[in-house]
């Protein structure tokens, strides 16, 4: 028996106002399902404060948005900032009538006892629900591994936490991540002047664009945004793309070219050396091998479909592989370096701990399928590749929001057979 009687109720609760949740809102809200959309900050609030002050999204505006609502103040072929992305994201959450309630911090969610759904336990007070829909997405925990201990160097910081140059004290930086996060970041300490060192790993690194085409069409057209599973051992691959200044391809040969200086994957620490293993020739041939691959794939899509696109052959020529990869460094004593500071660009780690429920698999990893947990009633959204490999985009995360909408219409009509005083609840199963 629950002694604790709810402050209300509401059919759905969405745990996070970023894209999942504005998205999933949409839907719920198109089917007339009472919802209720908590977040502990501001709408897209990642996007403001958790992310460098130059940072613009990876994906042009025609491509990197909700069907219904273009960027009012970007060129449909440029990249947004941070800022206008979570701006996009108020404005469409007012455009649709989001219910979202800003400061409320979901400290808890468990099964009730003796009924259905769930008691929701928040900073303000109880909700108890039918559904729960986890929206925070995958960026919830930096996560910085433990190589280099504590006072080592003056500063560590992960790219989170990063804002701009003039944030970090005098000096060399280290860059450790290759991915769009970490190219970026190294790529404006530089232009700042600092002496810079980038630890490369694996890493994919398509064309910003090739033959006229942004990555994002290309990647529509060849099916690739609809691939349901990642290439095996490539599930946390990072991809090296970026919309700074305009948009271009990521060239680890140009970055060196520029003077940072890149090195393989972090490895060890001791006595004030970093080592580093000797993996940066392979990691750059393997991002080369895939690039090269991306551009035949379009070569082969354009001569099939007859499409008249520029030839690039240029884009063919690699160039010669810079000193610091025929010849990597090894070993690196940071003091005599000068380096003050490293950037752990090394992504995120999922946080659930507030969902204390059975939609977990043994390793502690969200247990569902397109987002249908194993717990009856819990959703997940998103996640990389919830269904699709565009599901951790703004657009991609739509299209897995209707989907989990249509699954909890289609519950709400099962669960609503023969009864007549539950209001709000219909017994027809909806599909649009």
């Amino acid at each position: 028996m629950e002694a604790e009687v709810p402050s209300e109720e509401t059919e759905v609760v969405v745990v996070g106002a970023g894209q999942a949740g504005v998205a999933v809102s949409e839907h719920l809200g198109a089917h007339g399902i009472p919802h209720i959309v908590l977040e502990r900050h501001r709408i897209a609030e990642r996007w403001r404060s958790e992310r460098w002050d130059s940072l613009v999204a990876n994906g042009p505006a025609w491509h990197d948005r909700f069907p219904g609502l273009e960027f009012a103040d970007v060129d449909p072929d440029g990249f947004a900032s941070k800022e206008q992305v979570a701006d996009y994201l108020v404005a469409y959450a007012e455009k649709i009538g989001a219910p979202v309630r800003s400061g409320v911090e979901v400290t808890s969610v468990r099964k009730r006892a003796s009924r259905s759904g769930f008691r929701v336990e928040t900073s303000e007070g109880s909700i108890d629900a039918r559904f729960v829909v986890a929206a925070t997405g995958p960026f919830q925990r930096p996560v910085i591994p433990p190589v280099v201990p504590d006072g080592a160097v003056p500063v560590q910081i992960h790219s989170s936490g990063y804002r701009n140059p003039g944030q970090l004290p005098e000096g060399a930086v280290l860059v450790v991540g290759a991915g769009s996060s970490g190219v970026q970041i190294a790529d404006e300490l530089r232009r700042s002047g600092r002496r810079v060192f980038l630890s490369v790993g694996p890493h994919d690194r398509p064309p910003r664009q090739y033959r006229g085409r942004d990555f994002c069409w290309w990647l529509g057209v060849l099916g690739i945004w609809d691939a349901q599973t990642p290439p095996q051992g490539a599930e946390h691959v990072t991809i090296a793309v970026s919309g700074a200044r305009g948009g271009h391809t990521v060239d680890f040969r140009a970055l060196a070219g520029t003077g940072v200086e890149l090195v393989g994957m972090t490895a060890s620490y001791e006595d004030g050396v970093l080592r580093f293993a000797p993996d940066l020739a392979t990691n750059i041939a393997l991002g080369d091998d895939k690039y090269l691959a991306f551009l035949a794939a379009a070569d082969a899509y354009v001569e099939r479909n007859g499409l008249d696109l520029p030839e690039e052959p240029e884009a063919h020529v690699l160039g010669p592989d810079p000193d610091c990869v025929s010849s990597p460094l090894l070993e690196l004593d940071l003091a005599g370096a000068g380096v003050t500071s490293i950037v752990w660009a090394t992504g995120f780690a999922t946080d659930y701990s507030w969902l204390q429920v059975d939609a977990f698999d043994e390793k502690g990893r969200p247990d569902h399928r397109r987002g249908v947990s194993s717990e009856p009633g819990v959703y997940f959204l998103g996640l990389p590749w919830l269904s699709r490999r565009g599901s951790s985009f703004i657009w991609g995360v739509w299209h897995d929001a209707r989907y989990v909408a249509d699954h909890i219409v289609t519950r709400r009509g099962y669960l609503a057979y023969g009864t007549t005083d539950r209001p709000g609840l219909v017994p027809a199963v909806q599909n649009d």
